[in-house]
């Protein structure tokens, strides 16, 4: 009965909303190093906008693998 519950406990950890943070901060990474890689002008504000949004989902996706799903 315990590893019945146990195993029931680490199921309710995961959540399908995780794999669509996984992806945003992919989509999210490819575009700031696209923005990087403009080569006439680079739209700084952009730029500054998706470096803060990554750091957001980078830290986000850290607490969710780290903290929720490994303990």
């Amino acid at each position: 009965m315990f590893l019945a519950e146990q195993a029931a406990n680490t199921l309710t950890k995961f959540d399908p909303m995780d794999i669509m943070m996984l992806l945003f901060t992919i989509v999210i990474f490819i575009g700031w190093v696209r923005l990087l890689m403009a080569r006439p002008k680079k739209n700084v504000f952009a730029i500054g906008f998706a470096t803060v949004s990554l750091a957001v989902f980078a830290f986000a996706n850290y607490v969710m693998i780290f903290k929720v799903w490994l303990q």
